[in-house]
């Protein structure tokens, strides 16, 4: 079986973003170094996976690693626009809500109030 290398590579990049990470390790009760562990990735890796912006930036082999501890741990990756396979708890986005746009384009020097 011939692979395209290619499509593997663009799979893998937009399997997760750093949103769905941080929320991943919060929905699964663990810290940086725990996911580490599971993953076979070192901290330092896991902190510049979830410094990205959108999509987690690594290499083909890391990011299938952070997806298979994922995985293992018991968590499902629900990818864009597609449908959860099994019952069990989870978040996703609907969408940007109206707020939290608004909230992202205000100074942030200025204190806010809570909404």
């Amino acid at each position: 079986m011939l692979f395209n290398a290619q499509k593997l590579i663009n799979d893998a990049s937009n399997m997760i973003t750093a949103a769905q990470l941080r929320a991943a390790r919060a929905l699964l009760g663990i810290d940086q170094r725990q996911l580490a562990e599971i993953s076979g990735l070192s901290v330092p890796t896991i902190q510049r996976m979830e410094a990205s912006d959108g999509v987690v930036r690594g290499n083909v082999d890391s990011l299938m690693k952070l997806i298979a501890g994922l995985e293992s741990a018991g968590l499902e990756l629900i990818g864009e626009g597609a449908a959860s396979r099994g019952g069990g708890r989870g978040v996703r986005m609907k969408g940007q809500p109206e707020k939290l746009r608004a909230s992202r384009d205000v100074d942030t020097d200025t204190p806010q109030r809570a909404v």
